[in-house]
């Protein structure tokens, strides 16, 4: 019964024309129904239990809504966090995700965004560091510009590298505090499990490491400074690496938890102690990675929180908001790096 009921159905019951009670219903750009008008409609088709149609709701609007959600990969506990956080916060506002992978391809960032503007989505959010491709940046950059010239509001979870508001983690601080805590533990031959060297996030995070090491008078020899994919296969295969060359280290500093946890499993395959043989450290705090043995130093980040916080900062309509949100890290200290005796 509730699926025959017509929004002529609801004009008739509220005693206004058809134009009037989608106007109520839908929105409109070019007339904004009175209050106590719209209040009247909204009674009526609650009366009727009407189900607006969301094709049509899109129609009047140009919009639906929809949060286009685009991140690297959605099997690294990173982005998944970020993505909870996204969607928990879109049903506090009625409004539903579609999320895209990107697998880290060239170019599938822009061609995401420009899916979700061509399906009128309401809010589309960009997870994931820039890399040193600038033109890919600026390709991205002209698509989500063109997204919002057309009523979309875009929000980055990156650098501060695009035309939009931005949520960026201070990389470079979090790996400099995570540097000297580790010196204070008494660390001082350090090794870096340092990422791709074309991402921005892991640049950052290896020359805030490699500032806080310089501040304490100590040197990163270039040796042991060993890049790697973003993965727990790429923190196995660089720790293997550095391994090979028999490095006087006492502690590893991998530049995200995934890629330690493969550097850990790297370790016990070579029968190396840990953390007695060898201390490990690394970055973002994952949820899912905090019951690894022994239990990981690294530097806290509140993923869910940030994007919760992406939601937010896309509905929020305030002309004085700040477009960049920087988001700093925590060192927490766990039993993969001992302090050494002094």
């Amino acid at each position: 019964m509730t699926g025959s009921v017509t929004l002529h159905d609801v004009a008739r019951r509220a005693g206004v024309s058809l134009a009037t009670a989608s106007r109520a219903l839908n929105g409109s750009a070019n007339r904004v129904v009175g209050e106590a008008l719209r209040e009247r409609v909204l009674r009526a088709a609650a009366e009727l239990r009407y189900s607006p149609n969301a094709h049509a709701q899109a129609m009047a609007r140009r919009r639906t809504r929809i949060i286009g959600l685009s991140l690297h990969d959605i099997a690294d506990p990173y982005f998944s966090a970020v993505a909870a956080g996204v969607m928990r916060e879109a049903e506090t506002h009625g409004l539903l995700v579609t999320m895209a992978s990107t697998g880290h391809r060239p170019g599938a960032e822009t061609d995401y965004v420009g899916a979700f503007r061509r399906h009128w989505a309401t809010v589309v959010i960009v997870v994931g560091s820039r890399t040193d491709d600038r033109a890919a940046t600026d390709r991205l950059a002209e698509e989500l510009a063109a997204f919002e010239a057309e009523g979309g509001r875009a929000v980055a979870v990156s650098q501060p590298r695009l035309p939009v508001d931005t949520i960026s983690i201070d990389n470079r601080a979090g790996a400099r505090d995570l540097g000297h805590t580790l010196h204070d533990l008494g660390h001082r031959r350090f090794a870096v499990l340092a990422g791709p060297a074309d991402l921005l996030t892991a640049t950052e995070r290896v020359d805030g490491f490699r500032e806080a090491v310089a501040h304490r008078g100590g040197r990163l020899a270039p040796e042991h400074v060993v890049p790697g994919p973003f993965t727990r296969d790429g923190g196995y295969a660089a720790m293997q690496r550095l391994l090979d060359e028999e490095p006087d280290v006492s502690c590893v500093f991998a530049v995200n938890d995934v890629m330690a946890v493969g550097a850990m499993a790297a370790l016990r395959d070579r029968g190396v102690d840990l953390p007695a043989g060898m201390a490990v450290a690394g970055f973002d705090d994952i949820a899912t990675l905090r019951d690894v043995s022994p239990a990981l130093t690294t530097v806290r980040i509140p993923l869910e929180e940030i994007g919760a916080l992406a939601v937010r900062l896309a509905l929020d309509e305030g002309a004085d908001r700040p477009r960049l949100r920087r988001v700093a890290g925590e060192v927490v200290v766990r039993a993969s790096t001992p302090r050494l005796p002094a």
